[in-house]
């Protein structure tokens, strides 16, 4: 994963980039990743979701950034590629008085028959008390989302193959 932390203002912006590999056919990783109750079973902290339509859904998800702690709220939309190998995700929302804006994209590979590739890259605006903990804080945070996100996906995905 690569972080660029800027600052303007009080906005802290954040982008990460990275590879994953999940250990299932790439059509179930694409119906997995297309289903919002599926994706947000797997963010971790989250304390309940709602499904609103066939690519939308609200989480509220537990956060904890430095002194910072409470519930945050957002509404996630996940946009398919027609082709079937891309995957865009946007996220919006905040809470305590911050917002976020997330968005972050996929491209999705077949490895063979039983392995999938997922060549993800995202940026985010922070905005509020959040980002006043500085970029490094926010950037430690959104490892471990990202890393547990994606351990949530492959323990799923084992568990229905």
């Amino acid at each position: 994963m690569a972080c660029d932390t800027g600052r303007r203002s009080n906005d802290v912006n954040l982008e990460w980039s990275g590879q994953e590999s999940i250990p299932a056919s790439k059509d179930a990783v694409w119906a997995f990743i297309n289903d919002p109750a599926k994706v947000g079973a797997c963010l971790p902290d989250v304390q309940s979701t709602t499904v609103r339509d066939a690519h939308n859904f609200d989480a509220t998800v537990g956060v904890a950034v430095g002194p910072v702690r409470g519930k945050f709220t957002f509404k996630v939309a996940l946009v398919p590629g027609a082709d079937g190998s891309h995957l865009d995700m946007k996220i919006s929302g905040g809470g305590l008085g911050s917002v976020v804006d997330l968005l972050a994209g996929a491209d999705v590979t077949a490895n063979g028959d039983a392995a999938t590739t997922l060549n993800w890259k995202a940026t985010a605006s922070v905005r509020g008390p959040v980002a006043t903990v500085g970029g490094r804080v926010l950037d430690n945070q959104a490892h471990r989302v990202i890393e547990t996100t994606f351990e949530n996906v492959r323990k799923r995905l084992s568990a229905n193959a």
